[in-house]
């Protein structure tokens, strides 16, 4: 399967799904990583692996609309056939969605539905939860809003602030990502209307 990955930072979890890739893990091809800031980390640690990267800065764009076309063409060309969001932090349109012709997932460092948007860690410490997590779904027109593959817990302590939750949940991220990216790959997800159906072998 012909995966690409939209990053606009760091690229943490972009490192994680290349790791496991290098180590024979992760039965796909990284066809390009591509980004809206052209100073993403994410796009050094691609290149690392000698994967194309392209930038798509939002200010050379006349408007989202032409911005958007120019990536789904890139994609496009570059065979995907699921494409990955990796911090990518521009949201993407109902447009693009609906233009798009393979699965697109996330991962929200939160238990979704609950805290969808931004800042999920700063908003699950302050409303005083005991347990957060992570949450790898695939993207719909909404936010944070489509159908749930995976999900992990880890706790909130009482000491705990939005920085210490989102260090922790971080290292959650970085297994069930590339586990997601494993069970599609593998034909292993079903999708019932919002349910998501993981196919175990028997």
């Amino acid at each position: 399967m012909k995966a690409a990955v939209l990053a606009s930072g760091r690229g943490s979890n972009l490192q994680a799904l290349l790791d496991e890739w290098q180590d024979g893990q992760l039965p796909v091809e990284f066809v390009g990583v591509g980004s809206n800031k052209i100073d993403a980390e994410a796009l050094t640690r691609a290149e690392r692996f000698g994967i194309q990267v392209r930038t798509f800065p939002r200010e050379s764009y006349a408007d989202n609309s032409s911005q958007e076309t120019d990536i789904l063409n890139w994609l496009e060309v570059i065979g995907t056939e699921l494409l990955i969001l990796a911090g990518y932090m521009q949201v993407l349109s109902s447009d693009f969605i609906r233009r798009a012709e393979y699965p697109i997932l996330n991962i929200h460092p939160s238990l979704l539905p609950s805290f969808p948007g931004l800042h999920p860690q700063k908003q699950a410490v302050e409303y005083g939860v005991k347990v957060s997590g992570c949450t790898v779904h695939f993207v719909d027109e909404g936010m944070d809003s489509g159908p749930i593959i995976l999900q992990e817990t880890v706790p909130v302590f009482a000491e705990d602030d939005a920085d210490q939750l989102a260090a922790r949940i971080l290292k959650v991220e970085h297994t069930i990502y590339p586990e997601a990216v494993r069970l599609i790959a593998n034909g292993k997800i079903k999708r019932e209307g919002r349910r998501v159906i993981v196919l175990r072998d028997s």
